[in-house]
């Protein structure tokens, strides 16, 4: 068990979510709550499916956020990102749903996420969204995902 009060998936067997809503976000005491810092997350395999034609959509999530008093559990964050595998939304649903949800977990001081989408139909869709303005003298780098420039 987990010496973290309130994390019970770290160091257990856990089972996939069903959905978004089933699954537990966790949420563990940051060690340097008096420090501006940027934590990154990235997933570049997430999945979810069309909610019209029901086939999967692909995409590169980038998560940067600068903690307040609390860290996202990464376990649990990716528990989280995977239960979408078989979650009908459109793209921008998808992304801001994980965003609003992270952001009303941890209270950052700043948050942003990019959902680069790879194309279906022949476009695609690139979905960003920040809760404000970085704090002074934080560094934050670029996501590092180049733009679809198609196959040439």
């Amino acid at each position: 068990m987990s010496d973290t009060p309130d994390v019970h998936q770290l160091g257990q067997q856990t089972a996939l979510p069903a959905s978004p809503d089933a699954a537990t976000l966790e949420r563990v005491a940051n060690p340097h709550p008096g420090t501006d810092y940027v934590a990154r997350f990235t997933a570049p395999e997430f999945t979810s499916l069309c909610p019209v034609t029901g086939q999967p959509d692909f995409a590169h999530l980038v998560i940067d956020y600068v903690p307040g008093q609390w860290l996202v559990e990464s376990k649990s964050l990716k528990l989280y990102l995977a239960s979408f595998r078989n979650h009908g939304a459109f793209h921008e649903d998808c992304t801001i749903a994980i965003a609003k949800r992270l952001a009303d977990l941890l209270e950052p001081t700043f948050l942003r996420i990019g959902g680069y989408w790879y194309p279906r139909g022949g476009i695609p869709i690139d979905v960003f969204w920040q809760t404000g303005a970085l704090p002074a003298g934080v560094w934050l780098p670029d996501q590092g995902v180049a733009p679809y420039r198609g196959r040439g």
